[in-house]
């Protein structure tokens, strides 16, 4: 009888619930300090929630090889801790004001406290991950993290600008893809994975990244503030071009683009509204045609764990695609 092809959200969380549990405790252990405000801010940070999809990913690949040690748990909590650095940081970058649905850290401590914070943060990931003793999964993290740095100066670049989709999906990679990727491999790293086990693994992050951050920007434009926690259109007011803007530029007439142009220059809607933004995407189906690019590289994702034999992970790792494109947050 054959198995089938995935499961349930919630029985894929279900499966994940006492693992993510534990990720949480150490995540509020790990950023304890001596230091009351990175104490006050780190626990602030962690009460904001998210989706922890990324140690969820982790958790997965390193179960696909039966791994049963402490060190997923470990290092599910260091990618949560990196990226809730990079939140912060990038939040101080952005000059943001709020945060899934709250005030961003940085407008109730300041950015100099919040800065110092997202470093300590980092170090205190790399501090933990440490305690592994495995210098492949440090190698691993340190590109990481110079990745994603990079990718946060490429992008302060490139504000303002009207940028290629080749830039743009470099800048995915490093902000974003990357790190999916990485939990991948660290989880495949663990569990004794082969050379070529662990590519497939990095390479189902990397397309499971990209159609996350796709849809994230589809979703920026579409969305409603509720919804997002966060003001609608964020990445145009910050100068920011993505995927659909850049579909739409490629086709729209000199007088539409120059209207898209100006609140990408301006950083602000003066004089073009989010309305007739909106209105030239649709007219072009630039949304819809970032949404069909997202299912491609869900169905990339999906092709990636193929050779691996049928179980009860494996069906996990196949929705998890399905979730990214499917979710309206």
């Amino acid at each position: 009888m054959s198995m089938p092809a995935t499961i349930t959200g919630k029985e894929f969380f279900e499966m994940l619930r006492d693992d993510l549990a534990a990720i949480e405790r150490e995540f509020g252990r790990d950023t304890v300090s001596g230091v009351g405000a990175i104490t006050e801010i780190g626990e602030y940070l962690r009460g904001g929630g998210g989706k922890r999809i990324r140690p969820a990913l982790l958790l997965l690949s390193s179960k696909l090889f039966d791994y049963r040690g402490r060190g997923a748990v470990r290092l599910g909590a260091v990618v949560e801790i990196i990226h809730t650095a990079t939140l912060v940081h990038d939040d101080i970058i952005d000059e943001a004001d709020t945060r899934r649905g709250r005030p961003a850290a940085n407008t109730q401590w300041g950015n100099p406290k919040c800065v110092l914070a997202g470093d300590w943060l980092y170090m205190q990931g790399f501090k933990i991950a440490v305690q592994e003793r495995n210098f492949r999964i440090l190698d691993t993290l340190i590109d990481l993290t110079q990745q994603m740095v990079e990718g946060e100066l490429l992008q302060m670049e490139k504000l303002g600008k009207l940028i290629t989709l080749d830039e743009h999906f470099d800048l995915i990679f490093r902000k974003t893809a990357c790190l999916f990727s990485v939990c991948m491999r660290m989880g495949a790293i663990l569990g004794g994975a082969t050379a070529e086990q662990e590519q497939s693994l990095a390479q189902y992050g990397l397309d499971l990244g990209i159609a996350f951050q796709i849809v994230d920007d589809v979703l920026d434009l579409t969305a409603s503030e509720t919804m997002l926690g966060k003001p609608v259109a964020s990445d145009l007011r910050e100068g920011k071009v993505t995927m659909a803007v850049i579909h739409a530029l490629e086709r729209c007439t000199p007088r539409e683009r120059n209207r898209i142009e100006t609140v990408v220059r301006e950083r602000a809607f003066d004089g073009v509204t989010h309305a007739e933004v909106l209105e030239i995407l649709n007219r072009y189906g630039s949304l819809e045609a970032a949404n069909q690019r997202a299912l491609q590289y869900a169905t990339l994702a999906r092709n990636a764990i193929c050779s691996f034999p049928d179980s009860e992970i494996k069906r996990a790792l196949l929705w998890a695609p399905e979730f990214v494109v499917a979710r309206e947050k």
